[in-house]
């Protein structure tokens, strides 16, 4: 993720929400594809919803910034996989293997870490209006981190640890 002491001014700002919301509403409609393809209608739905109120948001933030002159933000700096192109063989190779437990565990870190920017612009910075801007954001994240926690509270992981299974049940014969 950027640097949060780059960002000094309103506009900054706005540059790199505007690409955190960005790559989050095209994760979410690749993740979308990902599960209709596999059949999962229902996750496939969830993300599909999760894009439409992250491009809402884009279009929120360009509104607010249709007179401003925003810095330009590197490509691939909020990238979720990767930040080549996304005909790699290793973002590929991800997408073959991710179940939806998989594809919600990646968007929630991705939330957390955008929360995560916004209170680190938050605390870092001296200008009134640039603190409250990026509060008001990190609070918009919050939403977020909280829908997709509660759609993965709906999809347990598939992936089993025996270890940890074997483990309790011999500490149960053992009580």
């Amino acid at each position: 993720m950027a640097d949060k002491k780059g960002v000094r001014s309103v506009p900054e700002l706005y540059a790199h929400a505007l690409a955190i919301e960005r790559e989050a509403a095209a994760r979410y409609l690749e993740f979308a594809d990902r599960m209709a393809d596999e059949g999962n209608d229902r996750v496939a739905t969830l993300f599909r919803r999760l894009a439409a109120f992250e491009s809402e948001h884009v279009n929120q933030l360009l509104e607010a910034t249709r007179q401003m002159r925003l810095p330009e933000v590197p490509a691939g700096a909020y990238a979720w996989l990767d930040a080549g192109a996304p005909e790699t063989a290793a973002h590929d190779f991800v997408f073959r293997l991710m179940t939806p437990h998989d594809a919600l565990e990646i968007a929630l870190e991705a939330e957390r870490r955008a929360r995560r920017f916004f209170d680190e612009v938050y605390e870092s910075a001296a200008d009134a209006a640039l603190r409250d801007l990026a509060l008001d954001m990190a609070r918009e994240e919050d939403d977020h981190v909280a829908w997709v926690e509660r759609a993965l509270a709906t999809h347990p992981d598939p992936h089993v640890d025996w270890e940890k299974v074997l483990e309790e049940r011999e500490a149960g014969r053992a009580s």
